[in-house]
Order: C-alpha cells, then structure tokens, then sequence
C-alpha cells in the first residue's frame, strides 16, 4: 500500500509538471524546462534570514531579493553568508552543473525552506524572479501591502534559456526617454528573464548621446520642435518655433544605465544608425552630407522627409551620410571611440537599415567613388562604407552588427545579422556562415497595432499577442549554433512616453520572452494565455500598463447581393463570448450573442461589440463604424 500511494504521489507530481494553470496554479513565465509541484506551501515569515555566500557577484542579486520581500510584505530581511537556520539559501554551485549553464538554476521550495542554486550569479537572480512569479501577484506593489497571505508553493523547479540572446530594443532616438524611464524599463523585462537591452539612440528625430569630441551632435541635435498627434503628418515647423523638445544621455547617464543593468544582468547593445537614418548628425555637421544645401536642414519633429510609396524608398531631405566622403570615416571613428568605451557588451549595432540612396545617385562624389572602387550599383556603394565601419568597430575591440540590409550589396567578413524584413535575410547570413539575431517583423515588431485599428494608435500593420508568441527564431534550413536568439523591437514614432510604451510591450514582450527562454516544445498558446491573465494581476499590483487587445474581437466583412455587409468576429481568445448591437447602444450580455456570422440591417451604420467570460465583461467596448468595414473590402 505504502509503495502504491508512493507510486501515486510520484505520478502526481509528473502530472503537475506538465499541467496548465486550471491544472498547476502556476502562471511562470517564460515557462521553465520542468516544474514538479507539491501540495504543501511555505510561508514567508516576517523575519527572513537569507543565506547567500559572500562572493561579491552576490550582492546584486541579495540587494534585489531584500527589496523585494521588505517592500510590499514588510518582511523583515537579513542577508548573511552563512546561517543554519535560513529560510531562503542561494547557493552558488562549487561544481558547475552542465545541464542548466550561465544562467540556468535549480529552484526547491519545501514547507520550511527556499534553497535556489547555480552555476553562476545571473542564475540565482532568475531562480529569485521565478520565486517572485509564485508569490502573491500583491509582491509587485511598490507599497506595504497588509491582508494578504504571503505564501509560495512547494515546487522543484529546473530551469535554463533556450538562447543567449534574450532581448528587446527600445527606440530612445523618435522620443526621448529619461535615464529614470529607462531603468523602469529595464525592471520590467528582467522579470521575463529578457537580458539584452537594444538602445537605438540616433535617428532622424535625434542624437541621445553624448560624444565629447563632436559637442553638436547633442546641443544642435538632440532637440526638436515638439508636435502631437499622428507622427509622420505633421505640418513643417515655422522657423521661429521652440527646438527644445528631446534630450540626451551624457556620459555619466550612460554609465549608470550601464551599472544599472549589469546589476540586472542585462547587457546594453548601442545602436548608432547610419549611413541612413542621420539626419540629426548631418544638421549637427552638414559637411557629413553629400548633398549642396544641408545646412539649412533641421531636426525633423515628424514632418515627411521620406516618400515610401515606391518598391525603394526615397529621402526628399538627404539623410544619410556620403560614403565618399573621408570625414564621414573620420566622425565614425570619434563616435565609435567613445561609444565603445562606455559600453562594455561585446557588439556594436551600426544600423544601416532603410537607407535612401536617390541622392547619390545624383552625387558626383558618388559617382567618382563608384568608378575607383569600381562598384556597380548603389547597394555595392552601402557595402563600401558598411565594410570600412566594420573594421572602425573591429578596431576598437568590438563586433560589428547591422540589419539585415547590410546583406545586399555584400556582406562583411566578420558582420553579425540582426534580420527584420522577416526571417529570410537572417537565413541568408547563417548560410554565409555568420551570427544571426532573428528580429522579424513578422512576430517581433511592438509599434504594430495589438488588435483593429479602430482600437490603437495608427500605425501600417497590426501583430496580435497569439501571432508574437508563434515566433521561432531557427529555421530548419540554417545551423542552430548561428542564431544567437531573438529579440522584440519597440520603435517610438507614435509612443510619446513611458505608459505608452509599456502598453505597446506588454504582453507581447511575454510571448517573445518565452519564445527565447523555453522549450520549444513547451509552448503552447492557450496554457500560455492563462499565464498572461494571472501576470496581468501582477501589472495591476505594479502599476505598470499593459494592453488588453487579446480579448478585441477581429473584424472581417464581405458584401451581400443586397449590398449589405455579412460580418464575422473572430476571438483569438478561447471562451469568450461576444455580444453586439447595431443601435447605437452599448451591449451587454443580455444584447444577442454573436455565434455566427451576422448581417448588418440595412440602414445601420455601426457596430458595437463586447466580449464576456460568463457574467464579467473582459474586453473593452468596441466601436466599429460600418463604413470603415465596407472600405476594407477589395472592390
């Protein structure tokens, strides 16, 4: 009998590892590689002695623990290097376990103690957010909480990332983004075990760092004339129109960025865009242009300076640097110096996405560089000026990156491939042998509208939360050991601030964040919605904004014979229910519920639909006027 319940209890632990949240209670994300859990709990007590060796990698994430259990729980928090009777153990391994890496760890919480392990201190630290994730979603407050039962499940956790690479960009150059912002940023993703941060700090709208040997990259080119509403359309700015909107990081503010993350165990990946993409370094320095008359350009505040109508792209302002130009060699070495200096990550990302090239097409010192190199087209002339920056960066100790554009007029020896137009042009630089970050637009863009653009900020193209999280950085056609792992790319034309920017991220961070850490064989979609719904609690209980467009129904319509519209609503989320109107009214769940596809009365000129779980609305109001549906339909 003994060995039968034996039997049982092994087999419902088995079972639990592999249970759903209605199964486990569990809601980890990114999902780890195995979860046993158990039925009894620990209780944090109010007086929590924490054991962590006295290795000074350990301060960091000891620091972070204590802040956390003393903020919201009001626990009081020793930390000490060695001590019996600790309640919660970190535990540095003193032989390396193989199986969970760098950044892996062993996470055993029993009824009267919490024992995490690992190979190296960036594995404690993602056993303690782990930790976080089965505590009360209140452990987020950045106040005392009182009332709550300040329990974690016994579990036995291993766990360790599919990839090295686990990151997300974040455009500070569109609208400039505080150091503090940042560092808020930077709080958020490390829950999700997400370890790269992409600083993408130049573009056309600014310059956000400072470079001490070119001084009017920031104070000529870190501001401009600050405009509201639809970026991309505003009207030009008059002359005499304030340029003080923006901002830069000095140096100082680098390196604490720096210091902040290394304490998070975050990397910073600088990006400095170019050869397109400068219109700010090229009305801070005008020579840098191959253009007459770039010295009356000025900072765009979201003006057009781009026509992006044709199958290229054209510049009607020049915004790119002249690659026959020797100074423009001599002003990315001085940036580059200075750049790789306050950066300690390995990498460089030096744009080169987008790049206009009608005006020198047009360029006599193009064309005369065209003759001595003897280069054929203006892709091979991008590949000159990407293959010299290469080897600025190579010089400085650094590993040379670039979009996937670098591609096309051939690559350099030694480049490394962040691919966004999809995954094709991250297949072809593995094929030719080199490093790949997969970024793709497809699955990874976060300024993409979350739901119908009835319901978001406009912008060209939507990704839905269900679309993110099928994102699979490897191919089968190219070697694995080729793509380092994968990122989310957060640009700011239309973010304007740091709520904004959260709404834009979250959850869709969550499905990019699982889709590097776990196993691919682990994922799956409405398991991990369920998690998502239980960590939207624990957003509410930071404060942090998240969107909720999985629960917005789609729209498709097509026109009956009597001209009316035939509507379907499609709900990426599992049971939903949808009720509408077409009255003008708001509905709820006694309005008729959508089951099938419906047609629209003939006079009617919106539609008005809502989502519920059983008697709780959980979606928002949506308001779709009929005539934007009929506009959809191909004529």
């Amino acid at each position: 009998m003994k060995k039968l319940s034996l039997l049982l209890c092994c087999y419902m632990a088995h079972f639990l590892s592999f249970g759903q949240v209605a199964q486990s209670g569990l809601s980890i994300i990114p999902e780890p590689v195995k979860v046993a859990r158990f039925a009894s709990q620990f209780l944090l007590p109010k007086n929590i002695i924490v054991e962590a060796g006295a290795q000074s990698e350990l301060a960091s994430v000891t620091s972070y623990l204590k802040k956390k259990l003393s903020t919201a729980p009001g626990s009081l928090v020793n930390i000490k290097s060695v001590a019996p009777t600790a309640s919660i153990r970190l535990i540095l391994n003193k032989t390396t376990d193989p199986l969970i890496g760098t950044e892996g760890y062993n996470l055993s919480v029993k009824a009267k103690k919490i024992v995490i392990r690992a190979n190296e201190a960036a594995g404690l630290f993602y056993g303690v957010q782990t930790l976080m994730q089965l505590l009360p979603s209140e452990i987020e407050s950045a106040e005392l909480v009182s009332n709550v039962k300040w329990t974690v499940p016994c579990v036995e956790i291993t766990d360790y990332p599919r990839f090295g690479w686990r990151g997300l960009m974040f455009d500070v150059a569109r609208h400039f983004f505080t150091k503090a912002e940042v560092k808020q940023y930077i709080d958020a993703m490390v829950k999700y075990k997400l370890n790269l941060l992409h600083l993408h700090l130049t573009d056309d709208e600014g310059w956000r760092i400072e470079i001490k040997s070119l001084p009017k990259l920031t104070s000529v080119g870190a501001h401009n004339v600050k405009k509201v509403g639809q970026f991309g359309t505003f009207t030009p700015p008059a002359a005499d129109e304030p340029r003080t909107y923006g901002g830069y990081y000095t140096q100082e503010d680098i390196k604490e960025l720096v210091q902040y993350a290394k304490d998070r165990f975050v990397n910073i990946l600088p990006e400095i865009d170019v050869p397109g993409h400068s219109l700010a370094a090229i009305v801070a320095y005008p020579e840098l242009s191959c253009t007459q008359g770039a010295d009356k350009y000025v900072v765009n505040s979201g003006e057009p300076f781009m026509d992006w109508s044709g199958p290229h792209n054209k510049a009607i302002v020049d915004n790119t640097l002249c690659p026959a130009n020797e100074n423009v060699y001599t002003f990315l070495d001085k940036v580059v110096t200075e750049v790789a200096q306050l950066f300690p990550f390995g990498y460089i990302h030096m744009g080169g996405d987008e790049c206009a090239k009608n005006f020198w097409e047009q360029s006599d010192a193009i064309k005369a560089l065209m003759i001595k190199e003897n280069l054929k087209t203006q892709q091979e002339v991008q590949s000159y000026f990407e293959k010299r920056l290469e080897k600025i960066v190579e010089s400085k100790g650094k590993k040379f990156m670039g979009w996937d554009e670098i591609i096309e007029g051939g690559l350099g020896p030694d480049a490394a491939v962040m691919s966004w137009r999809g995954i094709q042009g991250g297949i072809e630089a593995a094929k030719l042998g080199h490093e790949v970050v997969m970024s793709p637009t497809t699955f990874a863009y976060l300024d993409y509208m979350q739901s119908d653009r009835v319901n978001e900020t406009h912008i060209y193209a939507t990704l839905r939360l269900s679309k993110a999280y099928e994102f699979e950085p490897v191919p089968d056609s190219v070697d694995a050991k080729l793509i380092k792992g994968g990122q989310a790319n957060l640009w700011t034309e239309q973010v304007y601030n740091l709520r904004q920017a959260e709404y834009m991220t979250w959850p869709r961070g969550m499905a990019i964040a699982e889709s590097v850490w776990s196993p691919k064989e682990k994922k799956n979609w409405n398991y991990f919605f369920g998690k998502v719904e239980k960590q939207f609690n624990r957003f509410d209980a930071a404060e942090i904004k998240y969107a909720p467009s999985a629960y917005d129904p789609s729209f498709t319509a097509i026109r009956n014979t009597d001209n009316t519209l035939k509507i379907t609503l499609t709900n990426e989320v599992e049971g939903l229910d949808t009720y509408y109107s077409f009255d003008n009214s708001f509905p709820d769940r006694f309005y008729p519920k959508y089951t099938e596809p419906i047609d629209a009365p003939k006079d009617a000129t919106t539609l008005r639909v809502i989502t519920y779980r059983g008697k709780k609305p959980i979606g928002r109001m949506v308001t779709m006027p009929l005539a934007e549906l009929d506009s959809r339909i191909k004529k």
